[in-house]
């Protein structure tokens, strides 16, 4: 255990725990039962073993949440540095990682400054983690600096609408209530632009829609694929 701080009189001093630069506690606690339960019933277990089908080497995962995607990486992978900035879901992360088949480490940290160096990894994923960055550019950007030329980057997001009724609901809630109610989502953007606007190219996707029956939600209308980065 680490020695406090002491002053010039020898006595101890307190310091203040390094700021989380994202904290919803009340939406980390409901995402951690949500998601969880959404891997059976809303069928997204299957998409995370697609979306990790063949990876290899040095990964980085964004937003790695309560780390449900940990059970599905190959055994070619040989770490993964799982960010993720909320407090409550790391602590679930790293209760995870102790199970895996391959070594994880979680560490703190945002998407719009990896605390990692510059072309370090082999593969990086963004999985149901591009709605609620607080700066999409800079996260795609950030991605790019931190991947080998060449290497892949998974993504499995939810995004805008095809049709334009649907569309104008999500604008209409991205500019009121959602991303307060769900730990900064917005459910309007377009994923597959941002990344080929931060110098991906996207070499497979497909769309998918959850659930894939009954009415549709605004987090409904999902795309799952790789991308490039550019040399």
């Amino acid at each position: 255990m680490p020695r406090p701080r002491t002053n010039r009189n020898n006595r101890p001093t307190h310091t203040t725990p390094p700021h989380d630069p994202v904290h919803h506690p009340v939406f980390a606690r409901f995402y951690a039962r949500a998601s969880t339960a959404a891997e059976t019933r809303a069928g997204i277990a299957p998409l995370r073993r697609e979306l990790l089908h063949g990876v290899s080497g040095r990964v980085i995962e964004i937003g790695a949440g309560n780390g449900l995607n940990f059970p599905h990486y190959p055994r070619a992978v040989s770490e993964v540095v799982a960010v993720e900035p909320e407090r409550t879901l790391r602590r679930l992360a790293s209760s995870a990682a102790l199970h895996c088949e391959v070594p994880v480490d979680v560490v703190p940290g945002a998407a719009e400054a990896l605390p990692v160096k510059s072309e370090a990894f082999d593969a990086a994923v963004a999985s149901l983690v591009l709605c609620t960055v607080r700066d999409l550019p800079r996260s795609l950007a950030e991605l790019h600096r931190v991947l080998r030329p060449d290497a892949e980057l998974r993504f499995f997001e939810h995004g805008r609408a095809p049709g334009p009724a649907m569309a104008a609901v999500q604008r209409t809630l991205d500019r009121t209530v959602w991303p307060r109610l769900f730990g900064g989502c917005h459910t309007a953007r377009d994923p597959l632009a941002a990344i080929e606007a931060a110098g991906f190219r996207i070499v497979s996707h497909r769309r998918v829609r959850l659930p894939e029956r009954g009415p549709a939600l605004p987090t409904s209308y999902c795309v799952i694929g790789s991308a490039r980065r550019a040399a």
